[in-house]
């Protein structure tokens, strides 16, 4: 009797389907280029069918319109590439809020330039991870030396300056009270009203203690109040200084607060999240002076470096404050890895997995240089004063005070707050233009952050006759739609 099974019958044989192609090798960029094509349209197809710095409808017409969009999220039977790339990138373009839409103004939120985000798309390709030298060999060295390039801006008399790479400002901030924690136990932190939340927030996920909050009745930091909390509290003590608010774009006097730091023998920290860029306008780098001083600084460049965000950095003079970051995982920097001459990378952020955000930032400063950066910058600047300019002539608006980087607050004159909340609220469920909100001198604002160097007289123009005319409306007893 036979022990084999049954020859099944004779058929046509089906292939197998091949994996989806990847990005990687000599293989990928072929793979990618009718992607990227499909991308472009798609996005070129949203942004029109937007038509407008956000989509009109507010969140009870967006979100519907997307979940039909893009349903089933897990189908059965996937709908292959091209058609996946079409639907969700057109949808989620027609539902975008477009930074680089000149009425779309409400927050540090940068229109990006083409050049970064093609190398940010590069860096997706290669997908080099930053915990180990060697899953990034060549990508841990750009991202060594472009951290201490631009250490060397805020630092530069200091022989060894070094920075992190970081998600933003508030993670940056976190470091920064964590190495001073380091450094010298649970200290203190002295910050103004006009800090970041940020600052309040890493001081509890540390377990230090609550910051002690001073006045900053003019937007800055009062100077007499600092003296008075640093005579009066037990050290170890961290002050954090704010180089341009949230609010207002304000920045606290700098080389006075270094000053008192030193007096008291308290150490400094500077948030120049938005702000730290000022470095490269040889126009506007004085505003930022004592930055230097301080002993870490947080400098965003997805602000005012119009990188893709993540692009921000902790700065700190010497590159072994960095030293308690020092983290062993054998399996990434093994002792004898190390002895041998592969770098440590473990040390260079609290993340593991993390992207070479290093590369976009080093092509925009190769491509720019100095004077492009600076151009982008002063350019920024003097439409935000433009805007300043013509909200003074306009006897309908009151503006809150001249811009320090490139933050305009204003406001219909008489208004009370619920109409200057219910003229933003309608601006963006119309779709029309995109203003944040400050409140200040116990008043609410429209807040503009201008961030796009390609705003024209014309754009800003625009922006106000809108606010105007929703003003009109609203006194006129007309209820906006």
């Amino acid at each position: 009797m036979s022990t084999h099974a049954p020859r099944a019958p004779e058929g046509p044989t089906t292939m197998p389907t091949p994996p989806p192609p990847l990005a990687g090798t000599t293989t990928g960029p072929a793979a990618l280029r009718p992607l990227i094509d499909t991308v472009l349209t798609a996005l070129h197809d949203g942004a029109h069918r937007r038509d407008g710095p956000l989509p009109a409808g507010g969140p009870d017409a967006v979100t519907p319109r997307m979940r039909t969009a893009t349903h089933p999220l897990i189908p059965d039977h996937g709908t292959g590439p091209h058609n996946a790339l079409r639907t969700l990138v057109t949808a989620l373009t027609e539902g975008a809020a477009d930074p680089a839409d000149p009425l779309c103004t409400a927050h540090l939120h940068t229109p990006p330039l083409a050049l970064a985000t093609a190398a940010d798309l590069a860096a997706s390709a290669l997908n080099p991870s930053m915990d180990s030298w060697d899953q990034a060999p060549a990508a841990s060295a750009l991202e060594a030396d472009t951290t201490a390039a631009l250490a060397a801006e805020i630092y530069p008399h200091q022989p060894t300056p070094d920075a992190l790479i970081t998600t933003g400002g508030t993670e940056a901030n976190q470091l920064a009270l964590l190495l001073a924690r380091e450094r010298n136990g649970p200290v203190q932190t002295i910050c103004a009203a006009n800090a970041h939340h940020s600052i309040t927030r890493a001081a509890w996920l540390l377990g230090l203690p609550q910051p002690v909050v001073i006045p900053a009745p003019t937007g800055v930091m009062d100077l007499a109040a600092l003296d008075e909390a640093l005579t009066r509290h037990d050290h170890p003590l961290l002050v954090t200084a704010t180089a341009g608010t949230t609010d207002t774009g304000q920045i606290d006097p700098l080389a006075d607060i270094a000053d008192l730091c030193a007096t008291h023998g308290a150490e400094l920290h500077i948030d120049a999240a938005y702000g730290g860029p000022l470095l490269f306008s040889p126009t506007h780098r004085g505003k930022v002076h004592g930055l230097d001083r301080a002993h870490s600084v947080t400098l965003d460049l997805h602000k005012l470096g119009w990188q893709p965000a993540p692009a921000s950095i902790l700065a700190v003079p010497h590159r072994h404050h960095l030293d308690p970051l020092h983290h062993q995982a054998p399996y990434l920097n093994a002792d004898d890895d190390t002895e041998a001459g592969l770098p440590d990378l473990l040390g260079r952020s609290l993340r593991t997995t993390r992207r070479p955000d290093a590369l976009k930032i080093a092509v925009t400063l190769q491509a720019l240089g100095r004077t492009g950066i600076a151009d982008l910058i002063d350019r920024t600047l003097t439409t935000a004063h433009h805007l300043a300019d013509l909200i003074a002539k306009t006897p309908t608006l009151d503006l809150y005070d001249r811009p320090t980087i490139s933050t305009v607050l204003f406001r219909p004159t008489d208004a009370d707050d619920t109409t200057v909340a219910t003229i933003r609220r309608t601006l963006l469920t119309r779709g029309q233009a995109v203003l944040g909100r400050a409140h200040t001198d116990n008043r609410l604002w429209l807040k503009a952050t201008l961030l796009n160097p390609h705003t024209t007289p014309d754009h800003l123009r625009t922006l106000l006759d809108l606010v105007n005319q929703l003003a009109n409306d609203l006194a006129e007893g007309n209820t906006p739609r």
